[in-house]
């Protein structure tokens, strides 16, 4: 193994190691003594990589957008069409929320004021949400005299963070059958008559697996 691959190997050890500290204690109670004892390096080590305790949240943030955006990718890239593919993006985030720490710990750190960064994963969800529905109504999918597409994609936000924030005490709060129950109430109020019944709220079949991609 090479010295880059080393300090590679290195790096990605400590992202993950910071994320599980992140995700059981939050930011302000980390430690970085924890963090590098996690990775079965040396503080001395951490430090070569990140110079305190910021900049490697910074690099857990990072490491979770690039995940969330890649898998947001592969679903959009397989997508039947719109409405299907905002369902179908939704089992993909819930279960790399449930299934992978750094992302976990990435999207909370990335809505919390104490680190200050200029990532906003919830910001970013709202886009996707957005762009998703407006295609959908470009597709004609949407059903008609729905309220308007902001109103729309504030309220899937507001549910699906919910989910999130529901989950750190229940893991259920997360589960497929909870998100498929979601979409089984959102769809016949989002969906025209002729497009609701080639709608699966459960999600295409293998599609969360597929889209599946867990850093390190």
């Amino acid at each position: 193994m090479t010295k880059q691959e080393r300090a590679t190997r290195t790096r990605d050890a400590l992202i993950k190691s910071a994320a599980r500290e992140f995700d059981e204690h939050g930011y302000a109670l980390a430690k970085l003594s924890a963090i590098s004892s996690g990775a079965g390096v040396s503080p001395g080590a951490l430090h070569f990589h990140f110079e305190n305790k910021a900049a490697v949240a910074a690099a857990v943030e990072i490491a979770a957008s690039t995940t969330l955006r890649r898998t947001a990718r592969i679903v959009y890239h397989q997508r039947s069409n719109a409405l299907q593919n905002l369902a179908d993006t939704t089992h993909a985030l819930a279960r790399l929320l449930r299934e992978d720490v750094v992302v976990r710990a990435g999207f909370r750190l990335s809505c919390s004021q104490l680190c200050g960064t200029d990532l906003n994963l919830r910001q970013e969800w709202q886009s996707c949400v957005q762009q998703r529905l407006a295609e959908a109504a470009d597709e004609g999918l949407l059903a008609s005299g729905i309220a308007g597409q902001q109103d729309l994609a504030r309220t899937i936000v507001a549910a699906t963070i919910g989910l999130e924030a529901l989950c750190r005490d229940n893991g259920e709060w997360l589960s497929p059958g909870t998100v498929t129950g979601l979409w089984r109430t959102l769809l016949p109020m989002l969906a025209a008559p002729g497009a609701l019944a080639a709608l699966t709220p459960a999600g295409s079949p293998g599609m969360a697996e597929r889209a599946y991609t867990p850093v390190a």
